[in-house]
């Protein structure tokens, strides 16, 4: 009974080693990772995001009105 305790333990330290290498070892390359695309891909500037949905605005603005209009202009018939 004494040699299955031990060895049961044996297992579970092994089995918990191994998820925690595991785990560190995704953690470092979700870093990387990260890294690559901020370095590759750096997010655009505050005035370019502000003046491309300042545009998109003008236009989502046209697009509710005609939706608006076909939707009266539906029920008026």
């Amino acid at each position: 009974m004494n040699e299955m305790l031990s060895s049961g333990i044996e297992i579970m330290l092994i089995g918990m080693g191994i998820v925690f290498a595991f785990l560190a070892l995704m953690i470092v390359m979700v870093n990387i990772m990260t890294y690559t695309i901020e370095k590759f891909f750096p997010e655009p500037a505050i005035n370019e995001i502000h003046s491309a949905s300042a545009s998109a605005g003008h236009t989502e603005a046209g697009v509710i009105a005609a939706i608006s209009a076909a939707i009266h202009q539906y029920r008026n018939k």
